[in-house]
């Protein structure tokens, strides 16, 4: 009985493609009437989104919650995102190679925010999606980040940790440079410059052996940051201090007496552990060398990690003559 309402009701929305407060009232009850949504439910409501210009304020949260509720708790399994399932998810959002809507992009964040584990995948593409979002949306000023899509990044940073994923991949930081190179530092918002130098810091110190604090603490915003002092004020407090800077900044953040410990069992390892090798500098001299520029992200990057290396390949003496 209950898939005979649930139909009538998608039905009659179909028909007029539009969405009425009434509809999702309709919906909600005879969607989650059996605590179940189904993946011919879900496949609906992506139909209904797609289809319905007009949408009653109302729809947004129940498409995100149901959608959320579909391929975290009812797919199996049930509280993992499987590669499967996220191909789905993105096939179902995906036309022409993006995300059209603001709640199409919350779902993608929210799955990954309450699901125990998700692919490399499906992070890859959301954080392509606030790519594309900041170069190229209308209505927006291309080429700027502002704070709304840096809280997004970090959002979708945090959401793909994990207890799994403690250190920022190389994936996630070749789509940050890329990111990075392609918009206007100077008009940037400075929370970017913020995510930007922690999340590249926390992927070579894990790349050179250190055991990177969560994500949750190495990438927090700073509520000093809030003062605005300026991106040379903040490079200066991340830098002027070598990588005792870039510590403070992690004990700064660590809430918990186990976040703070760690930040300790972390300094302690520093002796032995700081070395970038011949990979590591290769990596980060393509990326940095790819756009003809360096930029004041990247030279307080390498900045940092010319001070603070006991031991460095010579071929990071040229990358670092070269952006000075």
């Amino acid at each position: 009985m209950q898939d005979i309402r649930v139909s009538q009701t998608l039905a009659q929305v179909a028909q007029r493609l539009s969405i009425k407060a009434n509809d999702v009232l309709a919906l909600r009850r005879d969607v989650f009437s059996d605590g179940i949504v189904s993946r011919l439910e879900a496949q609906a409501l992506f139909d209904l989104n797609n289809a319905c210009l007009v949408q009653d304020p109302s729809w947004v949260d129940f498409f995100i919650e149901a959608l959320t509720d579909y391929y975290v708790h009812q797919a199996e399994p049930a509280g993992y995102i499987s590669e499967e399932n996220a191909t789905h998810l993105i096939t179902c959002i995906n036309r022409d190679g993006r995300v059209k809507s603001q709640s199409e992009l919350e779902l993608l964040i929210q799955v990954m925010e309450k699901a125990n584990t998700s692919p490399a995948s499906l992070v890859s593409f959301t954080l392509d999606q606030v790519k594309l979002r900041v170069l190229e949306e209308r209505g927006s000023t291309p080429g700027v980040i502002g704070e709304a899509e840096v809280d997004l990044l970090r959002r979708i940073l945090y959401a793909f940790g994990g207890d799994s994923h403690m250190a920022v991949s190389r994936a996630e930081a070749e789509i940050l440079f890329e990111i990075n190179d392609r918009t206007d530092e100077e008009k940037n918002h400075i929370s970017w410059s913020d995510l930007f130098v922690k999340a590249i810091a926390n992927f070579m110190m894990a790349a050179s052996g250190y055991q990177p604090p969560p994500r949750q603490v190495a990438l927090k915003r700073e509520a000093w940051l809030e003062q605005r002092d300026g991106i040379s004020g903040f490079m200066s407090k991340m830098v002027s201090g070598g990588l005792q800077g870039i510590f403070n900044v992690y004990s700064h953040s660590a809430e918990t007496s186990v976040a703070e410990q760690r930040v300790k069992d972390m300094q302690a390892d520093i002796v032995n552990s700081e070395r970038v090798t011949q990979s590591e500098t290769a990596w980060l001299v393509d990326r940095i060398g790819r756009d003809g520029n360096s930029s004041e992200n990247e030279r307080a990057l390498i900045e940092f990690i010319k001070e603070n290396s006991s031991s460095i390949h010579p071929s990071f003496k040229t990358l670092s003559e070269t952006a000075a």
